[in-house]
């Protein structure tokens, strides 16, 4: 079977910035929280970064809170 591919225009968030729903473009970040601490390499973590399609409002979300 044929996996089906997603439509762009399906994945709708609310932006912040715009108030209203837009196309975001989604990636996964691991980013160091502290660069400057003995343990940089251990404090690596995922982040999920959202892009707004119309006013390019970055918004960024943890994605291991407890």
């Amino acid at each position: 079977m044929k996996a089906k591919r997603p439509n762009p225009d399906a994945n709708l968030e609310l932006c912040p910035d715009c108030g209203r729903e837009t196309r975001h473009s989604v990636r996964v970040e691991i980013r160091t929280e502290n660069p400057a601490s003995a343990n940089a390499a251990f404090s690596r973590e995922p982040y999920r970064v959202a892009v707004c399609a119309e006013c390019e409002a970055e918004s960024i979300q943890r994605m291991n809170d407890a």
